[in-house]
């Protein structure tokens, strides 16, 4: 082989190297999931636009709400969110957990707890404590989008109320 030719073949190869995906930065990604999920948790917290809320939902997510029947699709979605905030005393909020990521970088999913206001049945507000698990998905955009999402109550204390 001459050396034109092994040089040839050496920069093809490491030209062809260059152009593959680039690497997963765990650490990268996790903050902007974090920093993703925060900023839902506050639009959400606002209960006023129902559109930006719904829109960090992918089109093909699902919802599996305690003790309601399971939402499917953005326009399921976005009539859920346009009902949660009609309740009176409406109010809910998250915090997450680091998000556990599958090996590709693709798929993540996150456990939080949150809490939800509602006007109780004499107006005073009710708070209800939950947890939950939503699994994300890194879109071709680049943009993460929950793609499933449920949530529940959390256990009740030893000896707690009944």
């Amino acid at each position: 082989m001459t050396p034109v030719r092994f040089c040839s073949i050496v920069m093809a190869t490491v030209a062809a190297a260059g152009c593959g995906p680039a690497p997963f930065d765990r650490a990268a990604e996790q903050q902007k999931l974090l920093q993703r999920d925060a900023e839902w948790s506050e639009v959400a917290s606002a209960g006023k636009d129902v559109d930006k809320t719904a829109s960090y939902w992918a089109d093909d997510a699902v919802i599996i709400p305690q003790g309601q029947p399971i939402v499917e699709g953005k326009a399921a979605i976005r009539a859920f969110v346009a009902g949660s905030f009609a309740i009176p005393g409406f109010h809910i909020h998250w915090k997450s957990d680091a998000p556990a990521f599958s090996p590709d970088g693709k798929l993540a999913y996150m456990r939080a707890v949150n809490d939800m206001t509602v006007s109780g049945p004499d107006g005073t507000p009710l708070k209800l404590p939950g947890r939950a698990l939503t699994v994300w998905r890194k879109d071709a955009d680049g943009q993460w989008r929950c793609v499933a999402d449920i949530w529940n109550d959390p256990p009740q204390p030893a000896g707690g109320a009944k």
